[in-house]
């Protein structure tokens, strides 16, 4: 089958991938020249009453959770949809922000309902690629033929909506899957017809095998990056500085900066000046260190591209400083990458410790499973009356599948609930919708929608809250313990 991209967006009752849920998955498959291919997707899935969305997500797109549950189906007939019809031979998944957010939401419905997270974006011929991160590097490095926009302050932004409105794309509804989706195609269109050159070349490098051979090229390269400063359009030149084996990353260093401050420092200054810190906070420069990973689609480009004096000034790059910066870094040994490779590691445990939740949910990242595992839950899916939940939980050797396989029926089918289990899964959802009293769950949810009902003054925002208090106000009566 030939390649075919297929464009997606999601909109969901929360920001994090672990915690919060997909409501509504829309899409659009188109050729290699981002002419359609077949009709769009747009499908909208159950909430289940164990999650509660943020009542602020609800506001941004509209969907209820009561809308979830009349008109939508479980996350497990989702996933038997996607496998058959989006899931198809050499698709390159491309959204607006997806490798960051829809992604990431991708791989946890898949844990959660026992299936590979990973499989479904490199299996087959698939790959993946971020449209946002192409309109960055274009708006920084080949911007003619293209209306940028500019937030309500006169700041540089690269948000769909503005960026649709200032090229007369049509979207009528942000902040709906399908819009957004059909949005992203004509920018998309926009990028290939304007600048044919960058697109061409970003498509070719997303994959983790051309961007390496980039990075490790012995020379510096542009980077486009979110994580850099909106004042040079997320955009710098940088150079390899260390490989981190075991995430498939690399550190690059930002060459607008002098290393030699740096470079003395033992790991713990290192940690210090890498940490981040509010500007309001610390005046002191932070570490100008990126981890770039190669599975996130990066764009990144050989330097010479910049080398136009238009193209400097708008990046505010000095090619003396870049070259001088570059040259101390030649000169060093290896002691400073062995640095901060310790100070990466010391920051990623930081990281990992402070995560508070501690649930099944939230352990995608704990570790890769096992062939036997994924050869069991392939077995299941494939035929789950032959080989039911029951059967696949005592033959699992991953505790994290395990315990997903207690959820999975009520999840997706309660109806299926012995009575046994019935009872087991309300004292589940007492406890975790009440426990904590003031604190609990339900609680917290109430007072956020009151909170937002005397700031929010506008009637469409009032009927909406109105309506996520009387979701959480139906889950009350049948699990409060007498």
């Amino acid at each position: 089958m030939s390649e075919s991209l297929f464009f997606y967006d999601l909109e969901t009752s929360g920001k994090d991938p672990s915690k919060d849920r997909i409501m509504q998955f829309a899409g659009q498959r188109t050729d290699t020249e981002l002419k359609p291919i077949g009709d769009p997707f747009n499908v909208i899935i159950r909430l289940n009453e164990d999650v509660l969305p943020d009542p602020e997500a609800i506001l941004i797109h509209g969907i209820t959770p009561q809308q979830t549950i009349s008109d939508g189906i479980s996350e497990a007939e989702f996933l038997e949809f996607f496998y058959q019809k989006v899931v198809t031979d050499n698709t390159v998944f491309v959204g607006f922000n997806n490798i960051s957010f829809d992604d990431e939401f991708i791989r946890y419905i898949n844990y959660r309902n026992l299936y590979d997270p990973y499989a479904w974006a490199y299996e087959n011929g698939a790959s993946r690629w971020d449209l946002i991160d192409v309109v960055r590097m274009t708006r920084a490095l080949r911007p003619e033929g293209i209306n940028w926009p500019v937030d309500a302050l006169g700041v540089n932004t690269n948000k769909l909506a503005l960026l649709a409105e200032a090229n007369s794309i049509k979207h009528e509804s942000a902040h709906d899957a399908l819009s957004d989706v059909l949005a992203t195609i004509d920018v998309a269109r926009l990028i290939k017809q304007k600048q044919t050159k960058l697109y061409d070349y970003l498509f070719g490098i997303r994959t983790k095998q051309k961007a390496a051979e980039l990075v490790n090229s012995g020379q510096p390269f542009i980077y486009t990056s979110p994580h850099l400063n909106l004042d040079y359009l997320h955009t710098t030149v940088v150079t390899k500085v260390a490989e981190h084996t075991k995430s498939s990353s690399y550190l690059v260093y930002d060459l607008r900066y002098d290393p030699s401050p740096w470079i003395k420092m033992d790991i713990q200054e290192l940690v210090d000046s890498w940490r981040y810190v509010s500007r309001e906070v610390s005046a002191d420069p932070r570490l100008p260190v990126i981890n770039l990973k190669l599975n996130r689609c990066p764009a990144i480009a050989p330097y010479g591209v910049v080398k136009d004096a238009a193209t400097l000034q708008r990046l505010r790059i000095d090619l003396d400083k870049i070259n001088y910066n570059s040259g101390v870094l030649e000169k060093t040994d290896g002691s400073f990458s062995d640095k901060l490779l310790a100070a990466f590691e010391i920051l990623d445990q930081e990281r990992k410790q402070k995560s508070s939740d501690k649930s099944v949910d939230s352990q995608l990242y704990d570790g890769f499973y096992s062939e036997h595992d994924r050869r069991l839950i392939g077995k299941f899916h494939q035929n789950p009356d032959l080989y039911n939940i029951q059967e696949l939980k005592n033959d699992l050797e991953d505790p994290r599948l395990r315990s997903l396989c207690d959820f999975y029926v009520a999840h997706n089918n309660k109806k299926q609930l012995t009575q046994e289990e019935r009872i087991a899964w309300d004292k589940y959802l007492n406890q975790r919708l009440f426990n904590g009293g003031e604190a609990s769950l339900l609680a917290r949810y109430f007072k956020k929608i009151e909170q937002l009902l005397l700031e929010r003054t506008d009637p469409s925002s009032k009927v909406l809250l109105e309506d996520l208090k009387l979701y959480g106000e139906s889950l009350m009566p049948s699990y409060i313990e007498e």
